[in-house]
């Protein structure tokens, strides 16, 4: 489940860092097409003879799923990247040294 936007210091909620501006035209599109798609994902789940959800299935079998998907998880890699990059001078030298052997160990 998403998290909440943190609240800042004057009380105001802080935009989401995924939120793309759409011009109108398209946001209505992108608006109906993701409906679409959250229609056949919920008539999917909410089937009583669906035993166990498979979300292959899900993302193979419902149109633009997968794409958008994929879209959102690279999306969501650059927030975590830019997360970690701002959080780094917090680390300590020893916490330092241990992230880089684990990333030359995914290196290697």
């Amino acid at each position: 489940m998403p998290k909440k936007p943190e609240a800042s210091l004057d009380g105001t909620a802080e935009k989401e860092s995924n939120v793309v501006p759409l011009n109108k035209e398209s946001s209505k599109d992108q608006i109906a097409e993701l409906n679409r798609m959250l229609a056949a994902v919920m008539n999917y789940i909410s089937d009583d003879e669906v035993e166990e959800i498979d979300v292959t299935y899900l993302l193979q079998n419902t149109e633009g799923l997968k794409e958008w998907w994929d879209e959102y998880k690279e999306s969501n890699r650059k927030d975590v990247e830019e997360e970690i990059k701002k959080s780094l001078n917090k680390l300590s030298l020893k916490e330092l040294e241990q992230i880089r052997e684990q990333i030359k160990e995914k290196q290697e």
